[in-house]
């Protein structure tokens, strides 16, 4: 497969080419908004008339992925999008962009999440009187808060039980009020990721949790989901289409 990179100097970016090249995957090209050895993210149009790939994997931010997308819809190229973080009007735009070619928005492009999802929405439709609360741990540089990935653990919950209320951290006086869903995201040191689930009653506790050692199982999955989308017709995809059929 020849993979194009978007943010090839960023964290995600310098592993999707590190684990492209011990699978024997091509890069086609690499790009970065800084003054380095990758090509100019300005000229990402061009690069992808010039170098024809099969797709394009990227982690960079949502304005940037709005662009990228864009320009792979003008050019029909599949798009993987790992970026999070996205507003709702920027979500519509990647989904338009989906009308013209495969896009891929995913949060998480670890299997063991996906399984993850899979145990918390069993969880919680087995133990509905259960409280829950929804833990996040990732590096110090991470932005975005809630992950996204946990907000697709919230997701599946609502989904399940129905909408709940948010409590985002708790300080003075908050006792839990019923039904509420207590999130909190925690910023340190260099943690890839930590995602727990945590439902309590019944004087029982059980906690479900997914952690990733290496940032390299993310970068296996997102080329995984480019190899699969450029097979696939236009449209918007979501990664566990992707897991589901390997």
């Amino acid at each position: 497969m020849r993979v194009a990179v978007t943010g090839a100097d960023g964290r995600m970016g310098r592993t999707v080419r590190s684990v492209a090249a011990e699978r024997g995957d091509e890069i086609a090209f690499a790009t970065t908004r800084a003054e380095d050895e990758f090509a100019d993210a300005s000229d990402f149009e061009s690069l992808l008339s010039e170098h024809e790939p099969d797709a394009v994997v990227d982690f960079t931010a949502p304005e940037a992925s709005v662009e990228y997308a864009a320009a792979c819809a003008d050019a029909g190229v599949p798009i993987v999008v790992g970026t999070t973080g996205f507003a709702d009007d920027q979500r519509v735009s990647l989904r338009a962009a989906g009308e013209e070619t495969p896009v891929m928005l995913g949060a998480n492009f670890s299997r063991g999440v996906q399984a993850l999802l899979d145990a918390v929405e069993a969880a919680v439709g087995a133990l509905p009187e259960y409280d829950v609360e929804v833990t996040e741990t990732h590096h110090s540089g991470k932005r975005d808060a809630p992950s996204g990935t946990a907000n697709l653990v919230l997701e599946r919950i609502d989904e399940t039980r129905g909408d709940s209320e948010r409590v985002h951290g708790r300080v003075g006086d908050q006792p839990r009020e019923e039904g509420e869903i207590g999130v909190h995201a925690r910023r340190a040191g260099s943690v890839t990721g930590e995602h727990e689930a945590l439902l309590a009653g019944n004087g029982e506790v059980l906690e479900l949790t997914h952690r990733a050692g290496s940032r390299d199982v993310f970068a296996a999955g997102a080329l995984d989901a480019a190899g699969w989308l450029a097979d696939q017709p236009a449209g918007f995809y979501r990664f566990s289409e992707v897991s589901a059929a390997v």
